[in-house]
């Protein structure tokens, strides 16, 4: 297989139209058909299904994509381990971070990360958990940043723990629960009872968010179904509705800001948690400079 037909092939089955892979790949669209006609008329057989605005692979362009995949897997697993054999930081690093917090890391570390390998091309892509560890799964991305709930974990992948993150209940500064609150020794926040603001609006993290599962089970166990207002994919939208006087909401530590004198937050009495985590294939070669990306990840999340 040629590794530039390859990657021909499989911009025309990501853009499922050939128009627009030859637009990403700056070709024109008859060079690119050419390339595909030479390689279907090898094989004996068309690898998609054209029409005007889907191009969907044929069965045959199934097993020619999946096997493609693969070629181009093992040729950045080579080059990685022969680079860092050879004490040459090069290639490409793809790295997936959750929003809001992901940009904050990657602007905070890149510039570190870049002197000392400059000659590494970063690519970081902004996606939500399930679509990271999809990704990782079919070696698209190299290494993922995460939030996830111990029983999350699949098979398949490896994890390295950069810390646990407790989860807060965040309520208006106007709404006084100080009698229901409970004092903390080993916290500066006052502990309240979730159940206690079962009167209450929230607004949540959408259903497919990984911190869903274990704020419905919060609430289970508190004993009643909230009224949510609406829900949201970003936690500083549930920040703002709160600081409006609108709802309460239940947010990460990251998240917590002690000196916003408009949210008051509490710790849970069951201190729920989950994990942040660094995640890769487990049959993929973590070179070098994917190493010290993660290392320069925990370090600043050990302090921030």
């Amino acid at each position: 297989m040629d590794l530039k037909q390859i990657e021909y092939i499989l911009k025309i089955a990501e853009e499922n139209n050939i128009t627009h892979a030859a637009e990403k790949l700056y070709i024109s669209q008859s060079a690119l058909n050419q390339q595909l006609l030479k390689l279907e008329k090898e094989l004996g057989t068309e690898l998609f299904h054209r029409s005007r605005t889907n191009w969907r692979p044929t069965q045959a362009g199934e097993i020619y994509i999946a096997a493609a995949k693969n070629i181009l897997h093992i040729k950045k697993d080579t080059y990685n381990q022969i680079f860092d054999l050879a004490h040459q930081q090069k290639g490409k690093l793809s790295i997936g971070f959750t929003p809001n917090r992901g940009t904050s890391l990657f602007s905070a570390i890149y510039p570190i990360f870049h002197k000392k390998h400059p000659q590494v091309v970063v690519e970081p892509m902004e996606l939500s958990v399930m679509e990271q560890l999809a990704l990782i799964e079919n070696h698209t991305l190299d290494v993922g940043f995460l939030t996830l709930l111990t029983n999350q974990k699949k098979n398949g992948l490896s994890y390295f723990h950069i810390r646990t993150e407790e989860i807060f209940l965040a309520v208006p500064a106007s709404c006084d629960y100080s009698q229901f609150a409970i004092y903390d020794p080993t916290s500066k926040y006052h502990i309240l009872p979730l159940k206690q603001v079962n009167n209450e609006s929230f607004v949540l993290l959408y259903k497919q968010s990984t911190i869903r599962i274990l704020v419905d089970l919060l609430f289970q166990d508190a004993g009643y179904i909230p009224n949510i207002l609406f829900e949201t994919a970003s936690t500083y939208t549930i920040l703002n509705m709160i600081e409006a006087n609108l709802c309460c909401g239940l947010i990460p530590a990251y998240y917590v800001d002690p000196e916003n004198k408009n949210i008051n937050y509490y710790v849970l009495p069951e201190h729920p948690t989950w994990d942040i985590v660094s995640c890769h294939n487990t049959s993929s070669y973590i070179s070098e400079a994917a190493k010290d990306f993660i290392a320069l990840a925990k370090t600043h999340w050990s302090v921030n």
